[in-house]
């Protein structure tokens, strides 16, 4: 079984992303008898757009989480569903500001994720870190690449599991700001948390 984790570059005034930094760092374990291969995504609307069945044909991986920085938010969220809408105020790494684009035309108005929501959230406070549930993965990119990662993996047939994971600031990226954030240890394990929970669930399901 193979786990494919994505994280972002950094974007705008941040030089670093916290989503990359906690991918990169689990790239190459095993996880609960899962390969795990870690993947940086640009900040880009129509690169990730036509990368994504690139990576999912490439890895066939039976379980994606996908990471991203949620500026403010102060714990780590799971998401619920992605929608199919690109629209934004900021411009990404490329200068595309899209202002309410569908994502694909062919597409529903949602998906909902297929990763273990409840679950994982469950397990992440009962190991004391700070955790909930959104019903809004937002506009921007991180919902356009847990949205195009449904949208694929349901055109293409397969039989894995997808999500995304918010993450907060790194606390190196609040030190003159008041804003939230989580030692990047937390953020490390609060994922792999996230990955061995999603792997149960779809071990269980295939009843084995």
């Amino acid at each position: 079984m193979r786990v494919l984790i994505t994280g972002f570059e950094p974007f705008g005034k941040y030089k670093v992303n916290p989503s990359w930094e906690v991918a990169k760092t689990l790239n190459g374990l095993e996880i609960a008898g899962a390969e795990i291969v870690a993947e940086k995504l640009p900040v880009a609307f129509k690169k990730v757009i036509h990368l994504i069945p690139e990576l999912l044909r490439n890895h066939d991986p039976s379980i994606i989480i996908s990471l991203g920085l949620a500026s403010g938010r102060p714990v780590i969220t799971v998401e619920r569903v992605a929608i199919n809408v690109m629209d934004t105020e900021k411009p990404d790494n490329e200068g595309y500001k899209p202002e309410d684009e569908p994502i694909f035309q062919d597409g529903p108005a949602a998906y909902f994720a297929t990763i273990p929501i409840k679950r994982i959230v469950k397990r992440l406070r009962e190991e004391g870190i700070p955790a909930m549930i959104s019903n809004s993965a937002g506009t921007y990119l991180c919902n356009t690449v847990m949205y195009t990662f449904l949208y694929y993996i349901d055109k293409m047939g397969m039989n894995a599991r997808a999500g995304f994971i918010h993450l907060p600031f790194l606390p190196k990226q609040v030190v003159d700001k008041p804003q939230p954030s989580m030692a990047f240890e937390m953020m490390v394990k609060g994922v792999r948390i996230a990955i061995e929970e999603s792997i149960n669930a779809f071990k269980e399901s295939a009843g084995r």
